[in-house]
């Protein structure tokens, strides 16, 4: 990965057809992968293939906000216009990142050779319930990004612009925010990278948050969560690493647990794979481990860890999560969100799943957006006494946005969690 800091400068100005036009000031060139990005006259980006990364399906140019937050909620869109120089058609993507897990807005298309169009982001997009996608008050960084490999990649980034008149945020009643992902070490109230005693300089890494009320000596509750797939298309933004895992965090509201993000991994590259479980075995004895350092190190309590997790993570509940009878012996209880074990997505087969639900020696299980018939072997394979629960939280898209406000079906997650890791 070549990360370079390059700060770029737009001059403002403002359109004379009645609604504002400005360009965007101070970005900062920063991450790029599988690309390289060239700034020219007046803030003008022309983006070429880099060093070629087997690891990624996708090459991007990240621009940063100042400080990584920019209220630019003044305005409905931000635009840019991109030429495609490139002998071969290519796929590309506008993406404006806010600091919330999951929340982008963004438009795409495939170019042809020597097409030219202009992208436009609505910044006040909505989910299907009216859920606002990202906050424009509160936006953290511009990603141009495009699938797979070209060689004579060329594309030419037009002026960044913001057009357009703001409009009033239809802000969810208990909206909560979730810290940003920082560097250094645990502390209360922090979420931080986190790597296993002994593996310092390693490429894989967990999202660990320490609860405010945190204090050495003292047992603290468990969420591990795993995140969904990396899927970067239909407007759906994920990146497949731990940093967006945010149903912990709006499970408890941040109080009182302690929240363990976990990665799929494959060892032997010394890397998270964004894309399927990675090695299994590998993903499974990280897993392991993490938790053992959890309990051993800031007092997580082995009596009271739930397993939770998105689309992809939500399938690893039952695929990695009782994968064996060690690792299963860790659930209290499980969570899952748009999808389960047995949804025969990769390696995840009904018939597997079945076997490893038998594996499951906790109390309970919640469903969220999923259908009760189509896990009905799994739910049958389970423990009698085990108590299932089902909800739909209404949202309408593939997403975590639904567990960070106060909708039925998030409220009664809580209550569940509250019940579960209160009872003996």
């Amino acid at each position: 990965m070549i990360r370079w800091l390059i700060g770029i400068l737009f001059l403002v100005k403002v359109s004379s057809a009645g609604t504002s036009t400005v360009r965007w000031d101070s970005l900062e060139l920063n991450e790029q992968t599988g690309v390289i990005a060239v700034v020219g006259d007046e803030g003008a980006v022309r983006i070429a293939a880099g060093e070629p990364d087997s690891n990624h399906t996708y090459a991007w140019v990240t621009f940063d906000a100042p400080n990584h937050r920019r209220d630019i909620s003044g305005f409905s869109e931000l635009t840019t216009s991109i030429k495609n120089h490139s002998t071969v058609s290519v796929d590309t993507m506008l993406w404006v990142c806010g600091t919330q897990g999951w929340s982008a807005v963004g438009d795409f298309a495939k170019l042809v050779p020597g097409e030219e169009r202009e992208f436009r982001a609505d910044l006040y997009e909505l989910f299907p319930d009216k859920t606002p996608k990202i906050n424009p008050a509160d936006v953290d960084r511009l990603q141009i990004m495009v699938r797979g490999s070209t060689p004579d990649l060329d594309l030419e980034i037009g002026l960044i612009a913001l057009k357009g008149e703001g409009g009033d945020l239809n802000i969810p009643p208990g909206k909560i925010l979730v810290p940003e992902l920082e560097e250094g070490m645990p502390s209360p109230g922090k979420r931080v990278i986190y790597r296993l005693a002994g593996e310092e300089r390693s490429g894989i890494y967990s999202v660990l948050y320490l609860p405010p009320s945190w204090r050495e000596g003292e047992l603290y509750p468990v969420i591990v969560e795993y995140p969904g797939n990396i899927f970067l298309n239909a407007k759906c933004y994920s990146t497949g690493l731990p940093d967006q895992c945010v149903i912990g965090y709006g499970m408890t509201k941040g109080e009182g647990s302690i929240l363990l993000s976990l990665p799929f991994v494959d060892r032997d590259a010394d890397r998270i794979i964004e894309s399927g479980f990675g090695n299994a075995e590998d993903t499974t004895a990280y897993a392991k481990a993490a938790i053992e350092e959890v309990v051993g190190r800031f007092g997580g309590d082995r009596d009271h860890m739930v397993l939770t997790g998105f689309s992809r993570g939500s399938i690893a509940c039952g695929f990695i999560g009782l994968r064996d009878e060690e690792i299963a012996a860790f659930w209290k209880g499980i969570h899952g969100c748009q999808h389960y074990d047995g949804s025969r997505w990769r390696e995840s087969t009904m018939e597997d799943a079945v076997l490893r639900a038998k594996r499951f020696q906790g109390k309970a299980i919640f469903q969220t957006d999923n259908d009760a018939e189509k896990y009905r072997p799994v739910v049958e394979a389970t423990r009698p006494e085990v108590a299932w629960t089902w909800v739909n939280s209404g949202l309408g898209f593939h997403d975590t946005a639904m567990f960070l406000d106060d909708r039925p079906s998030t409220v009664k997650l809580r209550e569940w969690y509250e019940e579960l890791i209160s009872s003996p």
